[in-house]
Parts: C-alpha cells; sequence; structure tokens
C-alpha cells in the first residue's frame, strides 16, 4: 500500500513539472513599445498580463509539486517541521514580489501606462526567479 501510494505521488510529480515546463515555453515574446500610443500600449500590457498569468500557472504547479515532496518526507521520516516552514516561506515569497513591484510602479506615477508597465515586467522577472527556485528546491 504504501509503495503504491508513493509512486502514485512520484508519477503526479513528474506530470506536475512535466505541465509547468510546458507552460513556461508558451509565454509570448512580447514586443516592447517604440512609443506610447495607447491602443499599442494596451497591447502590450494585455500581452504582459497573459505571461504573468501563465507564470503564476506554472509557479502553483510547481508549488504543488514541492507539496507533495514535503509530504512524502513528512510520511517517510516523520519530520513535521518542513511543510510549515515552506508554506510560510510561499507567503512571504507573495508579499516580497508585490512590494517589490509595488515601489517600483510608485516610482513612475504619474505615469500610469509607464508604471503599469514597469509593474508587469517586474512581476514577470520575479515570477521566472521564483519558479526557477522551486524546480531545484534541495
Amino acid at each position: 500500500m504504501k509503495k503504491t501510494k508513493y509512486l502514485l505521488t512520484s508519477l503526479s510529480c513528474l506530470l506536475l513539472s512535466t505541465f509547468a515546463q510546458a507552460n513556461l515555453d508558451i509565454l509570448k515574446d512580447c514586443e516592447p513599445l517604440a512609443d506610447t500610443h495607447p491602443s499599442r500600449a494596451k497591447n502590450y500590457i494585455v500581452c504582459l498580463d497573459n505571461n504573468i498569468r501563465n507564470l503564476e500557472r506554472t509557479r502553483k504547479t510547481w508549488i504543488t509539486k514541492l507539496r507533495l515532496d514535503m509530504d512524502l518526507i513528512e510520511q517517510d521520516t516523520g519530520n513535521s517541521q518542513l511543510l510549515p516552514i515552506v508554506e510560510r516561506s510561499f507567503i512571504r515569497q507573495d508579499n516580497y514580489i508585490e512590494d517589490s513591484c509595488r515601489w517600483r510602479y510608485l516610482h513612475q506615477m504619474p505615469n500610469a501606462t509607464k508604471a503599469a508597465i514597469i509593474y508587469k515586467k517586474c512581476k514577470i522577472r520575479m515570477l521566472k526567479r521564483h519558479i526557477e527556485d522551486l524546480k531545484h528546491p534541495y
């Protein structure tokens, strides 16, 4: 029974990581703005938003994989301290990403278009970094 559960969890982890990599491969290459025409700015911001959604989906997949891995470790070793610390790190990482990009946004105000673009590019950069960290937890 224990081997079957371990095998199923391992298979789930493999499928999750494959799905997460596929999500990273579908990021669009948004063309940077040469000017600030509102319609081009809107298209660029929509492209950035789509990339953020894909990255957040990928990040959630890697987080789920890490949670499953921590659950397996807890079952195998009895170490129940790992998962609460990992969970806390996810919350703090969310806060860090938000605050780090928010001050960049506020720094660009009152130009709302430029501020939104800076914020979204920051979020994309931070999400990519966090995903890389989640891929290599050990």
